[in-house]
């Protein structure tokens, strides 16, 4: 049977030299063997075991605690418990990555960080079970899956969520230059919120014009944890789309 010091178990597992000695102390890792001199080895037996103590210990378990479970616990147990950990790691991994598209997003359609706007999300973003209770006011449950399906999310970054970003700072250029809603460039943006619309509701008037009148509410928007969009922007579209529909509909 092969053995191993001290300082090739070290580097062999990346475990410092105290750790081993200390294990050794509190009785939890005690090598197989030690020499005359009471020099520490340990066998391929007791690697495995270091193994566990380090996942373990990746886990968040203390010392103590690992002490308790180290000589239960099998191998397959104990990497169906990593994997589990894993996987919750790879979850805050991917909430904090959405967490950072909504806010580059905002970023690129703000031109900066407005704290805010950005409270009324985190307040709502901690109070999910009542959000849930408010779509359950103002949509059925079919009408919530299309929305949920379909809605552009701040946190993901993708063309359609950029599609609204251009269409918001261009309604913003049109308010600082004194555009009205019948301008020229306003009716263009009015086709292309249309167009947008249509392909966010597929076809569904109905559930479109519902939307549209809830979003023009700040309060029922906060509601619902949408993106909090300036009144005079929502102001703005709806009288562009306004002359664009009547416009067409006498054409």
């Amino acid at each position: 049977m092969k053995f191993y010091s001290t300082g090739e178990v070290a580097k062999k597992l990346t475990i410092s030299v105290r750790a081993l000695r200390y294990y050794d102390q509190i009785g939890l890792m005690t090598p197989s063997e030690k020499d005359e001199y009471g020099k520490r080895l340990y066998n391929d037996e007791d690697l495995l075991t270091l193994q566990k103590i380090t996942i373990l210990k990746m886990l968040n378990l203390s010392l103590n605690d690992i002490g308790k479970i180290l000589s239960k616990i099998t191998i397959e147990q104990l990497l169906h418990a990593h994997k589990k950990s894993l996987q919750q790691k790879m979850e805050d991994l991917n909430n904090s990555i959405k967490s950072t598209n909504t806010i580059l997003n905002i970023i690129n359609m703000e031109g900066d960080l407005n704290w805010e706007q950005l409270i009324p999300l985190i307040l709502e973003a901690q109070k999910k079970n009542d959000k849930d209770m408010k779509w359950n006011e103002y949509f059925d449950q079919q009408e919530q899956v299309t929305l949920k399906k379909k809605l552009p999310k701040m946190e993901i970054d993708n063309p359609q969520i950029r599609h609204w970003i251009n269409i918001i700072k261009r309604i913003e250029l049109c308010i600082e230059r004194g555009d009205t809603p019948d301008s020229i460039e306003a009716q263009i943006i009015a086709e292309d919120t249309l167009e947008l619309s249509n392909e966010l509701f597929d076809g569904n008037e109905e559930l479109e014009v519902k939307f549209f009148e809830i979003r023009k509410s700040p309060e029922k928007s906060r509601d619902l944890n949408l993106y909090p969009v300036k009144e005079d922007v929502l102001h703005f579209v709806d009288e562009a789309i306004q002359f664009y529909l009547d416009k067409r509909n006498h054409a």
